[in-house]
């Protein structure tokens, strides 16, 4: 091995112990056990989990299992994941709710910076109880269990956990519990929004800080927002023959003129395939056996529209 390096031993909670890992920063609101209020707590260890190729998107959330956040999950299956803008107060009210043992009642007095607010599935649906968002947010995720994945659909809040234990959803270890959270809606606050929208640029980017993981005796680490930089995507090509050569690898009696394949020579050789069977798909439900420019622009106006909706 290198002799820069040295070989550090892998300790329980190795992200704070045994190292530096850039990690997001949230707090989490879940329902209390009597839906009458919502009990944020502060979190890093929740990341995008289903991000293509599935019925819905989804994000991942670790927790002690006896935490006021796994036990609102565990009984009513909701949350808000609310991203607030970086200052060092925000950042020492985020320590302030992340402190173990509090209760939820305990963890709503002391939410004395940020102020809860109805977001838009309590705003839609005012028959049903959901946990309220950060109205300080720049970004918010309103969440939904999926219990029924690796059969956690029956785990429930108890004083401790002797297994069995699930792999990767609901109760995991004696400890811990994974979530995996269906995305049901994403708030922006209109810049953020716009940004997303029309063009983000290093002046309407989203300050968000990073947690740094690692901890000592004593204190969180978490570093400030910087004005991001951009580094462009290289700008490649496929060539047309090896276009043409993953086609013939289709079965199908759907053909392209060259002019329609020459539109998709900017999509990456390992997504290339995926693109042509959905242009295939599409002239096959359309009756099409030839598709020319004008049926790619078709296609490509559909398939902006699809990603808007969802």
């Amino acid at each position: 091995m290198n002799k820069k390096f040295k070989n550090l031993r892998i300790m329980d909670n190795f992200y704070q112990s045994s190292s530096f890992f850039p990690m997001p920063l949230c707090l989490v609101g879940t329902l209390d056990k009597n839906q009458e209020g919502t009990s944020f707590g502060a979190y890093s260890l929740c990341f995008p989990y289903y991000v293509a190729g599935k019925d819905f998107y989804a994000m991942i959330l670790e927790t002690r299992n006896s935490s006021n956040t796994a036990k609102g999950l565990l009984r009513h299956g909701k949350c808000t994941l609310n991203f607030i803008p970086f200052t060092k107060k925000n950042f020492e009210q985020h320590v302030l709710m992340g402190f173990p043992g509090d209760t939820p009642e305990e963890k709503m007095k002391a939410l004395t910076r940020f102020t809860p607010a109805e977001g838009l599935r309590a705003l839609n649906d005012p028959n049903n109880k959901y946990p309220k968002i950060i109205d300080e947010a720049v970004q918010v995720f309103e969440c939904t269990w999926v219990k029924e994945l690796d059969n956690a659909q029956d785990d429930e809040v108890l004083e401790e956990y002797e297994g069995p234990y699930h792999n990767f959803n609901g109760i995991t270890s004696k400890f811990g519990a994974h979530f995996i959270l269906k995305i049901e809606n994403i708030l922006l606050k209109e810049k953020y929004y716009d940004a997303i929208v029309n063009g983000v640029n290093s002046k309407n980017f989203c300050p968000l800080p990073t947690n740094w993981g690692y901890r000592d005796s004593k204190n969180f680490w978490c570093s400030n927002y910087k004005k991001p930089i951009a580094v462009g995507i290289p700008n490649r090509e496929v060539d047309l023959s090896s276009i043409k050569y993953a086609l013939e690898r289709i079965d199908t009696d759907v053909n392209f003129t060259d002019d329609a394949l020459k539109m998709i020579v900017k999509v990456p050789r390992p997504f290339l395939k995926t693109v042509l069977l959905s242009c295939v798909k599409w002239a096959e439900d359309n009756n099409c056996k030839l598709i020319t420019p004008t049926e790619m622009k078709i296609i490509n106006d559909k398939r902006s529209k699809e990603k808007s909706k969802k």
